[in-house]
């Protein structure tokens, strides 16, 4: 049996994604956020992360794409570097006044959005959503590092 490429659940969560992207993103633009910037912000303002690297590993990123974002973040006025009291050759970064602010918009807009997105959706549907999307990234994960590990190797050998 042949499976249609376009049916699969891959390529059905990549366009969900990216039509989540779209609606987010026209959502959070007025708002001066972008969707990437939400994990960033969502990690300094709970205390989950605060340097450079540790927020690169929350947001999923890689080192040089967090760097330009945090750039931007902070030329925006979204977010302020300052010294690690602990590390002087290292910064730590925080949320600007103005950031924490207009974060609770941002937040609002969004739940809005996926409210509206999941219309029609019964709450154990969207719980039992939730929790098989978890189990999928978990699954992406541990692929990715299985990957990442064998690369490790194979070039440690060469």
């Amino acid at each position: 049996m042949d499976l249609d490429v376009l049916s699969t659940p891959g390529h059905l969560i990549s366009l969900a994604a990216r039509g989540f992207t779209r609606l987010s993103e026209a959502r959070l633009k007025p708002l001066g956020f972008g969707v990437g910037h939400l994990p960033v912000l969502v990690a300094l303002r709970d205390g989950q992360a605060s340097t450079q690297r540790d927020l690169a590993r929350f947001a999923k990123i890689e080192q040089p794409p967090m760097a330009q974002m945090l750039a931007r973040m902070e030329r925006d006025g979204l977010i302020e570097r300052r010294p690690d009291p602990a590390d002087g050759r290292s910064s730590r970064i925080m949320l600007t006044a103005q950031a924490e602010k207009q974060l609770p918009g941002a937040i609002t807009a969004l739940l809005k959005g996926n409210g509206e997105v999941l219309q029609g959706f019964s709450d154990d549907e969207v719980a039992q959503l939730i929790d098989m999307l978890s189990r999928l990234i978990a699954n992406l994960d541990r692929i990715a590092g299985a990957d990442t590990s064998a690369k490790a190797s194979i070039n440690d050998v060469g």
